[in-house]
C-alpha cells in the first residue's frame, strides 16, 4: 500500500516545527564483532571439517613408516536469505511537494529496519546457541559439553554447569578454552579474545575486565584477567542477545563464526505508470551460522 496525503495531512500544516520517529539512531554493525565476513557467489556454502592426523607414533629401526590419513568429519551449510523491504509514495503526494520532504526520513527509517533485521539474525546464531533445535555441522547445538570427536572423547565449549558472569566463571572458561584439542585429540593453542555480553552484563563486564584488584573484595590481590593481558579485545555489548544473563566469548580459532554475504546492500526506486506511484525498495542477501564450535563459548547464566 503506498503512502497517500490523507496520512500526511500533518505534513501540509503550517508552523510543523518536527516530524519525529523516522529518524532514530540505529544498532549498526554489531554482527562484525561476532563474525568474520566473506564473499559469496552461490545459492549456498558448505565447509568441511577436517580432522588432522593423531599423535606420530614412534618408528623401530628398520620398520616401515606409518601412514595417516585426514578424515572429513562434518560439513557445515549457509543457506543465504533474501533480505527485502519496500515503501511507496502516492502520485498525488508527489503532486503536492509531499516527496522531497519525506523521502529522505523514510529512507533512513527503511535502512533502520533493514539494519535492525540483520543484527536479529546475526544475534539469533548466539540467542539459539543453548538450544538442541538449531544443530550444527556436527549434528549438536553450537554451545555444548559433548561435541564429538574421531577419538571418542567429547569436546566442550560450555561450562558443565551453568554460571552467571563473574571472575571465578570467566577464569574457568579460560581453563576450558586452553585445553581445547582437535577431532584427534591433539592440544591446539586457541586464545580467548573477546567478552560479548548483553545491556544488562555489561557493568559486571567493565568491573570484572577493568578494575586493578579483584572485585568485591578489600585484600590487595591483582584481578588476574587483566594483569595477564586475558581477552585483549575487552568486552562488547551486543543489544540483541536475548537472555539477559548469559554471556559469550569470542576465540581466535579459524572458521568459527561466519557472515557469508550473496549481495551487499543495494537500494533502487521507480515509478509506476498505471498509478503514478513511486517506490522504494532496498535488498540483500546474507547468511550467518558457524563452522568450527570452537570459535565461540558460552554460557546460558545459572
Amino acid at each position: 500500500m503506498a503512502i497517500n496525503r490523507a496520512q500526511l495531512v500533518k505534513e501540509l500544516e503550517p508552523g510543523l516545527n518536527a516530524l519525529f520517529g523516522l529518524e532514530y539512531d540505529r544498532y549498526e554493525n554489531e554482527h562484525a564483532e561476532i563474525f568474520d565476513s566473506e564473499n559469496s557467489d552461490r545459492a549456498f556454502e558448505e565447509e568441511v571439517m577436517l580432522s588432522g592426523f593423531a599423535q606420530a607414533p614412534v618408528k623401530g629401526e628398520g620398520a616401515a613408516v606409518t601412514y595417516d590419513t585426514a578424515q572429513e568429519t562434518y560439513t557445515s551449510r549457509y543457506s543465504h536469505e533474501t533480505v527485502a523491504l519496500a515503501f511507496a509514495l502516492t502520485e498525488e503526494a508527489i503532486e503536492d511537494n509531499l516527496y522531497d520532504s519525506l523521502s529522505a526520513r523514510y529512507t533512513k527509517a527503511l535502512a533502520r529496519s533493514m539494519a535492525s533485521t540483520k543484527q536479529v539474525k546475526a544475534a539469533n546464531v548466539l540467542n539459539n546457541g543453548f538450544n538442541s533445535s538449531f544443530p550444527g555441522g556436527d549434528g549438536k547445538e553450537l554451545f555444548a559439553t559433548d561435541h564429538p570427536t574421531l577419538t571418542g572423547g567429547d569436546g566442550s565449549n560450555e561450562p558443565s554447569t551453568a554460571a552467571d558472569l563473574n571472575e571465578t566463571s570467566l577464569e574457568n572458561a579460560m581453563i576450558d578454552i586452553a585445553a581445547l584439542t582437535d577431532e584427534r585429540g591433539i592440544k591446539i593453542n586457541v586464545q580467548a579474545r573477546k567478552l560479548i555480553v548483553p545491556p544488562q552484563l555489561q557493568f559486571v563486564a567493565e568491573r570484572v575486565l577493568k578494575t586493578p584488584g579483584r572485585v568485591g573484595t578489600s585484600d590487595n590481590d591483582l584481578n588476574a584477567m587483566r594483569s595477564m593481558g586475558m581477552l585483549p579485545d575487552g568486552y562488547v555489548v551486543n543489544h540483541y542477545l536475548t537472555d539477559t544473563d548469559a554471556f559469550f566469548i569470542k576465540t581466535d580459532a579459524p572458521n568459527g563464526m561466519k557472515h557469508f554475504v550473496r549481495s551487499p546492500m543495494a537500494t533502487g526506486m521507480e515509478g509506476d505508470f498505471e498509478t503514478g506511484n513511486v517506490r522504494y525498495k532496498a535488498r540483500e542477501r546474507y547468511s550467518f551460522g558457524f563452522s568450527d564450535w570452537r570459535g565461540m563459548y558460552g554460557s546460558p547464566g545459572a
